[in-house]
């Protein structure tokens, strides 16, 4: 298999058997192993590759363990810490990585629940491990950007150096996204005045703050809610099929994520709300908009008549990289489809009115 297709396979283990699995030594077998085998390359069962339980001893410390060491040429070059799957990281999980750091010759740290993997280096002070990570992968939703990095810390690729000068670069682009997206979801003060002040020409007072922190909140949803639709747009346009009834745009972000999130856990995406409206187009030309609706789940999105779980029209499967179209049949069985973009579902256009003519 393409190394991207291993990380989507090792993702959809860890989606499927996350929540069976309790202990640290559950997680090393189950995610941990699997992941430095057939994602990095190393064959764990070969000492001279990857050291289990590796001792260094340090000043004081006597005897300490780190999970794993993967060698290269009889030197260390990344340690891997482990915790119990899905439980949260935490730097302060990474004390004896720090140790290790410095008395090894590693370059790269891992802390890892399986799920969710942290790598380090030592961008802020040589052979002192850095207290954020340059990288962090979630396996529950992988940034698909970060796959060529990753293939970089394999063993058919492993490039120091270019692992190095390109950690920089990844550490303050992850971290600046995140905030990003914490600032979308609760604007902070500085956030709302450095906004405010650009398009408010008086003072900046408390009741000017206050009057903002609603307007910047708003402004943000409706941003993302505009590039939403403005690829729905570009979407059905270049797909040449028209609907007798108009597609129904997003009308708020911040509306879509209280009707979809009915389960906090559950994230949707911006490409999931796109699917719903292609597929809520097409299933417009046998019945009026507001008829079709949608509920989110953990495994899939779903897009429904009348608002009825006995009445699904079809499934999106997009929490992995490979998407898929489920369309039910008669039975109710599902039937997955693989798509590359989202343009692909309107070649799915008729078995689509199908499900939804079967409701009439």
């Amino acid at each position: 298999m393409e190394f991207a297709e291993r990380l989507d396979s090792i993702a959809t283990k860890v989606k499927n058997q996350a929540t069976a699995i309790g202990t640290e030594e559950a997680t090393k077998n189950a995610f941990v192993m699997p992941f430095i085998s057939t994602i990095l390359g190393y064959d764990v069962f070969d000492p001279i590759e990857v050291v289990p339980e590796f001792t260094a001893d340090v000043g004081t410390k006597r005897g300490e363990k780190i999970d794993y060491a993967i060698m290269r040429n009889g030197e260390v070059q990344i340690l891997i810490e482990c915790k119990p799957s899905m439980g949260s990281l935490k730097i302060e999980h990474a004390s004896q990585l720090f140790r290790y750091f410095a008395v090894t010759n590693a370059r790269v740290a891992v802390l890892t629940n399986g799920a969710v993997w942290h790598f380090y280096t030592d961008l802020d002070a040589p052979n002192r491990m850095d207290a954020k990570p340059f990288l962090v992968l979630d396996l529950l939703d992988i940034d698909e950007t970060l796959i060529p990095e990753i293939q970089k810390l394999s063993k058919e690729s492993f490039d120091l150096d270019s692992i190095i000068s390109a950690a920089e670069e990844l550490k303050y682009i992850g971290a600046l996204k995140r905030e990003i997206a914490s600032q979308f979801r609760e604007p902070t003060d500085d956030w709302i005045k450095f906004f405010a002040t650009r398009v408010y020409e008086r003072s900046y007072t408390q009741k000017v703050r206050e009057q903002f922190t609603g307007l910047v909140g708003k402004a943000a949803q409706q941003f993302l809610t505009e590039r939403v639709n403005d690829r729905l747009k570009t979407a059905l346009g270049a797909s040449g099929i028209s609907s007798a009834s108009p597609v129904q745009p997003v009308t708020s972000a911040e509306a879509a994520a209280e009707d979809l999130d009915r389960d906090t856990e559950i994230e949707t995406t911006l490409e999931e709300l796109e699917g719903y409206q292609i597929v809520k187009a097409i299933a417009c030309g046998e019945v009026k908009p507001q008829r079709v609706t949608h509920r989110d789940a953990k495994s899939y999105f779903a897009v429904l008549l009348d608002d009825n779980n006995r009445k699904p029209v079809a499934r999106l499967h997009f929490n992995g990289k490979q998407k898929y179209l489920g369309l039910l049949n008669e039975d109710k069985v599902e039937e997955r489809h693989p798509i590359g973009d989202l343009d692909e579902i309107y070649s799915h256009a008729e078995a689509i009115r199908e499900a939804v003519r079967r409701y009439q």
